[in-house]
């Protein structure tokens, strides 16, 4: 075993036990909520008639919605000092709105599950991050949360897997797949309940007023406001994984298969996440982050012009190592530019921008596809995402 080898475990076993707690519990919703993404792209327009715009409106929103309630959460997890029981309530909501789309009989149905879904997690979102920025010494912030996205990551491929697993034994019987997504619901929830401790150490001290004052979010300071400008624009340069899925359809893979575009993809997110989180720590969080940028634009490029499978795959892996390299990096720095008795609310605002974003680019990448196609949808992407980089290169400090 190398020296370098030995230094990555020593690192591994050096973060704190709740951080691997809050992973697996991340890794377990994750695997439920992805068997359920997974399909309901298809779902929605093949079973239901959804448009293309509609699948858009519902992705958008719903993950916007995530994003508004996570700046609430997160000032309120600062406001009253604890971070854990705003996180048992959002995955608690979330496991319970499981059962809703299987039962679903229409698309209202089916937004108004998505949309009470992802209140959950807007819930949980800021008050887990902000907790595992409490508990982890600085020198460890990038592995921390690094290996935290790795383990949301295997749930992110593994729910896929299993779906087509349940689409393969159940003759192509969606709901049944999304009564399986129930059980690892709540066993996440479980495991938040019993594996994860907040100790009363690290507990920051209690701001001078509730976070959401123009006062309070200045102390948040121009480096913090700068993160989020520029994870901003990031998120204007992606969309919603739902058009992955659809653009494998579009070019012939099977309903059943569909599923296996996030496989692939959560891999290699997976597998990058922990390393690029660890080799932020030397110092440099920025190299990785214009690597991800640059990497996007060969994926939209990619996918863009694939006429077949083999092409949409090499985009699919290519768009997973930029998540890889971005995602985890991004909460990162925003532990270490937000004050520690302002993270909750710092994480609620870095969420809310991104997520406004995201609903954008999910309503123009939906209305970019239903009026020119799938190919105007990912060249756009490419666009903003070229954009994007530019700026990062402008602004960029050591």
């Amino acid at each position: 075993m190398t020296d370098d080898t030995t230094a990555r475990f020593s690192r591994l076993r050096q973060i704190p036990s709740s951080v691997w707690a809050l992973g697996f519990v991340s890794l377990l919703m994750d695997f439920s909520s992805e068997m359920i993404h997974a399909l309901l792209p298809i779902y929605l327009v093949s079973t239901m008639g959804a448009s293309m715009a509609q699948v858009g409106v519902i992705e958008g929103v719903a993950e916007a919605t995530a994003s508004i309630v996570k700046i609430f959460s997160g000032a309120l997890s600062d406001w009253f000092g604890s971070r854990k029981l705003l996180a048992i309530l959002g995955y608690g909501l979330a496991a319970a709105t499981k059962p809703m789309f299987p039962l679903a009989p229409n698309v209202g149905w089916v937004t108004a599950a998505r949309f009470v879904d992802r209140v959950g997690k807007g819930i949980r979102g800021a008050p887990r991050d902000a907790l595992v920025a409490d508990v982890t010494p600085p020198a460890l912030r990038g592995a921390a949360f690094g290996l935290r996205q790795s383990l949301d990551t295997v749930g992110a491929f593994l729910g896929p897997a299993v779906a087509v697993l349940v689409m393969w034994a159940t003759v192509d019987d969606i709901p049944a797949v999304f009564w399986v997504a129930c059980i690892p619901a709540i066993l996440a929830v479980a495991v938040l309940a019993f594996g994860v401790r907040e100790p009363e150490e690290t507990r920051p001290a209690r701001p001078a007023r509730f976070p959401l004052h123009w006062d309070e979010l200045r102390r948040l300071g121009g480096a913090f406001w700068l993160v989020v400008a520029v994870s901003a624009a990031f998120s204007l340069a992606r969309f919603s994984e739902a058009f992955l899925i659809l653009k494998a359809q579009s070019v012939g893979l099977p309903d059943a298969l569909a599923p296996l575009v996030l496989v692939a993809m959560n891999i290699v997110y997976a597998g990058a996440s922990y390393p690029a989180g660890a080799f932020s720590d030397r110092g440099d969080r920025v190299t990785p982050l214009v690597a991800g940028l640059a990497i996007l634009i060969v994926a939209d490029a990619a996918l863009a012009y694939a006429q077949s499978p083999p092409l949409v795959w090499v985009g699919v892996v290519i768009w997973g190592l930029h998540m890889g390299l971005t995602q985890g990096l991004f909460a990162a720095l925003v532990a270490d530019s937000a004050p520690a008795g302002l993270r909750g609310t710092a994480f609620g605002v870095f969420n809310l921008t991104g997520g406004l974003a995201l609903l954008l680019a999910s309503l123009v990448a939906g209305a970019l596809w239903d009026a020119y196609g799938p190919s105007a949808t990912f060249a756009a992407g490419g666009g903003f995402a070229t954009v994007s980089l530019l700026a990062l290169l402008l602004i960029r400090r050591p």
